[in-house]
């Protein structure tokens, strides 16, 4: 189901990867002294827009939501919930917009870090608040901006120590020449995002008034919609990593004019898209039944209970070995023994 953090998605999208691809197109031509501005601005301008974004949602939090397709049913609790996640608007657009840079710094460990990291906590406090100390739907936002926090200062740590160029001030300061370039290169992604988001929304208001009039009633329709686009996410995620992945190896080489390399990475990334794919498509024709319910095929509902632990318990395991790993490169250790 779409939701008011999108319009946030889109921004990251297309200034956190236009960012990136600027930032690549400028190291590949040589152009170091330049490159640290496209980094600098791209950020200026995600953050400046999320406050936009903060501020008109918790103005018109209400016929916003009801534009996006909320029943009637669900408007108190989203206005709940949404109202305090707003306030995270920002930390969120500059962790995702941070993190195609960090990316871009020959960092992608670090970037999935920390998504990661925050996803984590996330659902840890979500059990403490909402479970432990029941605080409803207000834990669960509560929460959810906590973890975005956390993320955002890992990601702004890692910008302020960036590696391949050494950021000065004077590359924070506003160029519109510069933003309007970051912002062309990105625009692609950020209008794809929009028009998701607008192909949702007419989704559930015709699945909210036509579901009305079954049945069925207007709720269930959007929440087996919502499962559905969850479980899409499993398979876009691939895609749309190898989309990122392949982004600042090709904007480098066409920014060296180094051509044959350009093609190479953008046909491998297409063929193992295609795969994944093909793969992602033959499953879930095959196996729709054991997709949805997983687990609670073999334990009931206590497989439905444990579902969520199991799962943040592999990606605490992911997380914390990428990190040690990470942090045991010897210009860690060098830094280590600077502070100390």
């Amino acid at each position: 189901m779409s939701d008011i953090s999108d319009p946030c998605t889109a921004t990251s999208l297309m200034f956190g990867i236009g960012g990136a691809a600027a930032f690549n197109l400028s190291m590949g031509a040589g152009k170091k002294d330049t490159a640290g501005k496209f980094v600098g601005n791209a950020l200026i301008a995600a953050g400046s827009i999320a406050l936009v974004i903060t501020l008109i949602g918790e103005i018109f939090l209400t016929p916003m939501l009801k534009f996006f397709g909320a029943t009637n049913n669900i408007l108190p609790y989203a206005k709940e919930y949404t109202r305090i996640t707003a306030i995270g608007f920002p930390f969120l657009i500059i962790t995702v917009s941070g993190g195609h840079m960090i990316r871009a710094d020959g960092k992608p460990t670090v970037s999935m870090i920390c998504n990661l990291t925050g996803a984590i906590i996330n659902t840890g406090l979500d059990a403490l608040f909402v479970i432990g100390f029941g605080w409803g739907m207000k834990g669960a936002a509560a929460a959810t901006v906590i973890g975005q926090v956390i993320s955002c200062s890992i990601a702004v740590y890692h910008l302020a120590h960036f590696r391949t160029v050494k950021l000065t001030k004077n590359d924070w300061l506003p160029d519109m020449k510069i933003i309007l370039r970051v912002a062309n290169l990105g625009m692609s992604q950020g209008f794809n995002q929009i028009a998701m988001m607008v192909v949702q929304i007419v989704l559930n208001n015709s699945l909210k008034h036509y579901g009305a009039l079954s049945i069925y009633g207007e709720d269930i329709p959007i929440a087996v919609v919502g499962i559905s686009s969850k479980l899409a996410m499993l398979y876009f995620s691939f895609c749309i990593g190898i989309s990122h992945a392949v982004q600042p190896i090709a904007s480098f080489n066409y920014g060296a004019k180094n051509y044959l390399r350009t093609r190479q990475a953008y046909t491998k990334a297409i063929m193992a898209g295609s795969v994944i794919s093909v793969l992602a498509f033959t499953i879930f024709q095959l196996f729709p039944r054991q997709i949805i319910f997983l687990l609670p095929l073999i334990w009931g509902i206590n497989g439905m209970m444990f579902a969520g632990a199991i799962a943040d318990a592999l990606a605490f395991v992911m997380a914390l070995s990428f990190a040690i790993r990470e942090f045991s490169r010897p210009e860690y250790k060098n830094i280590f023994k600077l502070q100390v």
